[in-house]
């Protein structure tokens, strides 16, 4: 389920382009059904123009029905907003460092809890021993980068999803537009455990966040 104005837009996009292909699959195979039973034959007929010129400028018309609204989505999801907040990230192998560069010396390391150590509630390879909190109804600038190889900050529920590359400082924003938990892991194969570095995001009201980083 979605929780930024952002990954609505992609799942609508998502939704949006399915129905297409299922238009077009549905047409496609009742034309094919319909010709196992034509029995009609015109030797005379070797081309037919107009139909030709339908069934090429249909499907360009169609794919503009598709790229429009992708090409839209792909400018708004780079678009960076003015942040309230900003949260760096730095991925290790293999935990990722937070650091919130807009006050003195919060930075932390968040680990993934060992299944031995887990709490009875916890989730599996995804829970960490520091979540990154984070106000809800606010824009939050991320910057991403690496330490020793390419990984990738992923949340998929955020629509989020970028590479950290060593040597490189890669941004994003994002709006969160509900209270909660959310989870990712290391979108990027970075070695033995890059399964093992899950995301905790907690969202908590603006309130709720100063008291934290107070």
């Amino acid at each position: 389920d979605s929780a930024s104005p952002l990954m609505e837009q992609l799942i609508f996009f998502h939704d949006h382009a399915l129905l297409i292909l299922v238009m077009i699959t549905v047409l496609v195979g009742y034309l094919m059904f319909m010709l196992f039973f034509n029995s009609y034959i015109n030797r005379f007929l070797l081309h037919g123009q107009l139909i030709e010129m339908i069934w090429t400028i249909l499907p360009a018309i169609i794919l503009l029905f598709i790229a429009l609204p992708s090409l839209r989505l792909l400018y708004l999801l780079d678009e960076i907003n003015e942040p309230s907040v900003t949260l760096k990230s730095i991925g290790h192998q293999w935990y990722w460092s937070y650091e919130y560069s807009d006050f003195n010396n919060i930075e932390f390391d968040s680990y993934m809890i060992p299944t031995n150590e887990l709490a009875t509630d916890g989730f599996r390879l995804l829970d960490v021993d520091n979540r990154v909190v984070l106000p809800m109804n606010s824009q939050i600038r991320i910057l991403v980068t690496a330490a020793d190889v390419i990984h990738s900050w992923t949340i998929p529920a955020l629509g989020v999803k970028v590479d950290g590359t060593p040597g490189r400082l890669n941004q994003t924003n994002f709006f969160i537009n509900r209270p909660g938990l959310f989870y990712g892991q290391c979108s990027e194969i970075c070695g033995a455990n890059h399964s093992f570095m899950p995301i905790v995001i907690e969202s908590v009201p603006v309130n709720y966040f100063i008291k934290w980083i107070s």
